[in-house]
């Protein structure tokens, strides 16, 4: 098996547990996604599928680096958005913004446009934590993958690109 077939199944993987373990959070645990933590889950959706495709395909060359591409540019907005959540978390109490509406309201009544401006931006269900683990926010554990999957992926595509 080649390091790259086994850096897309490995990455299928820790994504794939990664949204399980968000299912049951919000599922079996009660834990409802805020409108930032919909998105992320939605950039390791993305990057769940380039690397399952990846593992079938086996890319070489051209077809590679575009996988590679994908999944590092999918893990830069996705790190932006759980790095814009974590800063919405450590705000002051004072600071936080207020809640909004709901992400399936504000997507059916505002323009796209607007309702993404709105999304991006937090409320202040966003500032809230409501599970930690070593004392990081959910947030926190998210932009940590992230920040670990671009890493991975620019040393699979740079350092070991004939392998």
């Amino acid at each position: 098996m080649t390091i790259t077939r086994l850096f897309y199944l490995a990455l299928f993987i820790v994504c794939s547990s990664l949204l399980g373990y968000g299912l049951y959070l919000e599922h079996a645990q009660g834990i409802e996604p805020c409108p930032l933590c919909s998105f992320q889950r939605i950039a390791y959706i993305v990057i769940t599928i380039i690397a399952l495709i990846g593992v079938i395909h086996n890319p070489q060359n051209l077809m590679r680096l575009t996988y590679n591409v994908l999944i590092f540019i999918t893990a830069l907005i996705g790190a932006g958005i759980a790095g814009r959540q974590t800063w919405l978390q450590h705000l002051p109490p004072e600071l936080v913004p207020e809640c909004g509406p709901g992400l399936e309201y504000m997507l059916e009544v505002f323009p796209f446009a607007d309702a993404m401006k709105m999304i991006l931006s937090g409320s202040g269900e966003c500032a809230e934590v409501h599970w930690t683990f070593l004392s990081f926010s959910i947030a926190e554990w998210s932009l940590v993958c992230f920040s670990l999957i671009v890493i991975t992926t620019l040393l699979v595509t740079f350092v070991f690109k004939n392998k």
